[in-house]
């Protein structure tokens, strides 16, 4: 078995390949066009279609600013659209700034892009062209979004879940900075916030209906909710019903932006502890991920293998991620250019690749 693990920079996309998870090739920039307009862009969100192959990334271009590539040879080669694939419509007097999210449906053809600035497309052609879901671009709450540090972004989008056995074709989950998380139980024709429990320690009233920053949520295999607020960690079953709970107790910070939920353990969770939100470093300038194994309820250091001298790189968003393999890999990438990778049989990091320029994003597949 070979894996394939696509990483998004701040100067371009590489690609690694691994038949044991602990030895890589590392190859990469990428040409994401022939004459170099785009290869050494931020690549901000990468997508790996389930049911095609195809990878999708969200790159800019300093010259013809952003858009979307697409490959079908696993990264050899890139193709973007003729015509712009995300575009706002005229009337909305707003400009794509940069994709940030890629999931994808039921099919090879149904993708979903989150955006900055905030607002969620859908395309039914595997990627090559997006159409604005409206009701969420129109809703009551939208000029009350507004920009978290990153940006205003849509990063979380969560097809066909709601909560822990909720999961039906129609309804998705969404997250956003700064304007928290939202549910539809109707394909997107209405959308309504989710947020009940989690604090906004930034605005006046410290659990409002919405206006959360929260900085990812992932689900467990059984539909459970763990989500990396702006300060403060949390679970849900339930999040338009019973809402979320607490679960930060054990970990050195409440600061943070990754979340990985193993594909087959609905307990374990992995988070990646950050100083706070006026400091981006690592807790006591270490390297070090946190495990849970029991849904948060305690969370142990899971380092082995990981640096053990001073370091200063952080895991953004969407810097990890797992393969979802039998025996899952877990990866990430961190703001000073390494990234790494553990099995979970096997529990010990391997380093994948060191001195890349900021990794901003990776995602992770069999092949």
């Amino acid at each position: 078995m070979t894996y394939l693990l696509v990483i998004g920079t701040r100067k371009g996309l590489f690609t690694a390949r691994s038949e044991d998870r602990r030895t890589w090739r590392v190859d990469g920039p990428h040409r994401l066009d022939a004459a170099d307009y785009a290869s050494m862009s931020s690549v901000y969100a990468v997508g790996i279609n389930p049911h095609s192959g195809r990878i999708l990334a969200g790159a800019e271009s300093s010259h013809f600013g952003p858009s979307v590539w697409y490959s079908d040879d696993q990264g050899a080669t890139w193709h973007e659209p003729d015509t712009a694939p995300i575009a706002f419509p005229e009337d909305t007097d707003a400009s794509f700034t940069r994709a940030w999210q890629f999931a994808f449906g039921d099919d090879a053809d149904t993708v979903y892009a989150g955006v900055e600035p905030h607002a969620l497309f859908r395309s039914s052609d595997g990627g090559r062209s997006f159409d604005l879901v409206r009701a969420l671009w129109d809703h009551p709450h939208h000029d009350d979004w507004f920009p978290g540090a990153g940006g205003g972004a849509i990063h979380t989008i969560l097809p066909g879940l709601l909560g822990a056995g909720q999961r039906a074709p129609d309804a998705m989950t969404v997250a956003m900075s700064t304007g928290g998380v939202y549910q539809t139980r109707d394909d997107g024709r209405s959308w309504n916030p989710a947020n009940r429990g989690i604090s906004a320690g930034f605005l006046p009233v410290e659990e409002p209906e919405y206006g959360q920053c929260v900085h990812k949520v992932a689900a467990a295999s059984d539909g459970v909710m763990f989500a990396q607020n702006h300060h403060g960690v949390y679970r849900s079953a339930d999040p338009a019903g019973q809402g979320w709970t607490a679960i930060e107790k054990g970990l050195p910070t409440d600061f943070g932006f990754a979340m990985v939920t193993h594909p087959g353990r609905p307990a374990s969770v992995l988070n990646f502890p950050v100083v706070s939100q006026e400091v981006h470093l690592p807790p006591d300038n270490r390297l070090a991920v946190y495990r849970t194994d029991d849904a948060g309820d305690s969370w142990q250091a899971y380092v082995d293998g990981l640096p053990d001298d001073a370091y200063f790189g952080i895991v953004l968003r969407d810097g990890a991620c797992t393969d979802g393999a039998d025996v899952p890999g877990f990866y990430f990438g961190t703001r000073s250019g390494d990234v790494f990778a553990a099995t979970d049989d096997e529990g010990t990091w391997h380093q994948v690749a060191a001195h890349l320029p900021d990794v901003l994003c990776v995602r992770a597949t069999e092949v």
